[in-house]
């Protein structure tokens, strides 16, 4: 019999972790969203995968240079992944390439 404490201890090892820099990116995102300084990530998702023809797997929100990017890594029908920079002000596809080992 499982007690109420280990299946919560199981639940929590099957849920992923949300690192600080997840949570961090989110609020700066929401900030800057509600500032009117980028794009909704919903339509910027729809155009990125529309144009790319890959479905997004993972997302970053970076300040670079005075100027919000998403970074996407998208996974191809093929089974590659690659990653997308779009400049979220703008939905702007700024570049796309084979995702690189950091």
């Amino acid at each position: 019999m499982v007690t109420k404490p280990l299946a919560l201890a199981l639940l929590f090892l099957m849920v992923p972790a949300t690192t600080r820099a997840d949570v961090e990116d989110y609020e700066r995102a929401r900030a800057a969203l509600e500032r009117g300084d980028v794009l909704p990530l919903a339509a910027i998702l729809e155009k990125v995968e529309r144009d790319t023809g890959a479905r997004v797997i993972e997302v970053d929100f970076e300040l670079e240079d005075g100027r919000y990017l998403y970074e996407f890594d998208m996974l191809t029908g093929d089974g590659r992944v690659i990653e997308a920079i779009v400049d979220a002000a703008t939905g702007t596809l700024l570049s796309v390439g084979e995702e690189e080992d950091d």
